[in-house]
């Protein structure tokens, strides 16, 4: 059983991103404007964003954007099997570093890190 960053007390349902593409610093940013909201509008502040008609900050985050976006499409499956109201989800999503991994470059004789994120996004019923 993975620990999530959030437990609340009442109905909620969870979902766990791991070892996601993504850069941790812009998923922290989409994730701090998406805490909050209720799911629906998270839903289409994210679609926006992929679609590049809404930014923050002058900056899109698509690839952050659709992670979450698939997060928060799952996690609204997961309330639906449960049986808690759609309209009254509100999203927690919170993002963290993930394992780090070295991609070998022989050209270079070095070695590239690479950008990995775990996302935990949560819903819950207010």
């Amino acid at each position: 059983m993975r620990k999530y960053a959030f437990n609340p007390e009442g109905k909620s349902a969870r979902v766990f991103g791991r070892g996601l593409r993504i850069s941790q610093k812009s998923s922290v940013v989409v994730c701090r404007k998406v805490t909050g909201m209720r799911s629906d509008k998270a839903r289409q502040l994210l679609q926006n964003m992929v679609s590049q008609k809404q930014s923050l900050d002058g900056k899109f985050y698509t690839n952050t954007s659709k992670e979450v976006l698939n997060l928060i499409e799952s996690a609204e499956k997961n309330a639906d099997s449960k049986g808690l109201d759609t309209e009254k989800l509100y999203v927690h999503a919170s993002a963290h570093k993930g394992f780090s991994f070295f991609r070998p470059r022989a050209w270079k004789r070095r070695r590239e890190q690479r950008k990995v994120t775990n996302l935990q996004v949560v819903l819950v019923q207010r």
